[in-house]
């Protein structure tokens, strides 16, 4: 189900919300071409139903483009190279940005050689790490992504409470002749942007999601973010509770390893300590593996992984009216209807879109249903 399914929303043509954000970056001091693209990455977020990831961080990117924790016009500096491995610095540029830039870097290097590993550090907010996995399985390539935030505590460790970890998502894409197959989550039981989206007056997050500092289980957002009433302001800094990893110890188990990988393998650092205790400048790291199914000498992996996935389609559902899904297939399904209908964001979302349009001299578009 999308963040916003069920709740009050304002339907935004595609074309006009990327147009309208491709704006507010630019007039923020971005060239035209990366304001774009990072709208881009944005609605690409909100095309696949993962609002948590999309247009909702305009206002906080903007924030961080005044404060110097992001910057605009970056490209990547290779650190160490070798055939088939690199270590790249985004030089804290947009990640939207800087994740096409390190991707490329790693499909060429598999193109050429069979497989690559990339470990890229000190790159902002990085997005849906989704698209960098289609973007590799649109090359024909199978891809796997462990990612981390440097100084971005939100998560406990299971049997904690103190934050310890980012909410280090995991994406593994497989190509195939139907399109990509893509698995793509938090580490986390819910990714800290669905937070931001409750917070709003988005859809509630599960109960139990997130941990007060007294070991109390809970799905409210001031956890996270300390009082909201009557502010806009998110700050992860002003709450003293964490989100909680899935699974129990398997998802507190693979967090851990996605800060050992994107963090300390990378160099880029991992989600803490954090000195002081102060939260500030972040940064992702993400640790990619790049492989080109060819060079297993395997025939067929496309058509076989495919039949596969149709294999496991097929299991009876457990419930009347019921289906199985594989990974990927939402995001797909709702990408068709809202390149079709639009997308739907969430109101009060809306309205500090506009707000951070508006104080840049950008004036929101008038919309059919408002």
């Amino acid at each position: 189900m999308a963040d916003t399914e069920g709740l009050p929303t304002v339907t935004v043509p595609v074309k006009v919300l990327e147009g309208f954000i491709a704006d507010i970056f630019t007039k923020a001091g971005c060239e035209r071409t990366e304001g774009a693209q990072v709208a881009h990455h944005l609605l690409s977020a909100n095309l696949t139903g993962h609002d948590s990831h999309g247009v909702i961080r305009t206002p906080r990117y903007i924030q961080w483009l005044k404060e110097g924790k992001v910057v605009a016009g970056q490209g990547i500096t290779v650190v160490h190279e070798t055939p088939t491995h690199a270590t790249i610095d985004g030089n804290f540029g947009f990640g939207q940005t800087i994740g096409p830039l390190a991707v490329d870097f790693g499909i060429a290097k598999a193109k050429q050689h069979g497989l690559s590993v990339i470990g890229l550090r000190n790159t902002g907010h990085i997005g849906r790490i989704g698209d960098w996995g289609e973007r590799a399985a649109n090359a024909g390539l199978v891809s796997l992504h462990f990612v981390n935030v440097w100084h971005g505590e939100l998560v406990a460790p299971f049997g904690g409470v103190d934050r310890r970890f980012s909410t280090n998502p995991i994406c593994i894409g497989v190509p195939t002749k139907q399109g990509p197959i893509i698995l793509d989550f938090a580490t986390s039981m819910v990714a800290e942007g669905k937070v931001l989206v409750a917070s709003n007056g988005g859809k509630p997050v599960p109960d139990g999601a997130l941990i007060e500092e007294d070991g109390t289980l809970t799905n409210s957002p001031t956890a996270l973010y300390g009082p909201i009433a009557g502010t806009m302001e998110r700050n992860s800094a002003n709450g003293s509770g964490a989100l909680r990893t899935f699974g129990e110890h398997k998802g507190s188990g693979l967090a851990f390893m996605c800060e050992i990988l994107a963090g300390c393998l990378t160099g880029g650092g991992t989600s803490g300590p954090i000195p002081g205790g102060k939260r500030g400048q972040i940064a992702n790291g993400m640790f990619s593996i790049y492989l080109a199914p060819g060079s297993f000498g395997v025939a067929r992996f496309e058509d076989a992984a495919r039949e596969y996935a149709n294999y496991v389609k097929a299991s009876r559902p457990a419930t009347p009216g019921g289906e199985v899904l594989i990974p990927g297939e939402p995001e797909s399904r709702y990408r068709a209807e809202r390149l079709a209908k639009g997308i739907p964001v969430q109101t009060d979302t809306w309205a500090a879109i506009c707000a951070t349009a508006r104080a840049l001299g950008v004036e929101p578009p008038a919309l059919p249903n408002s």
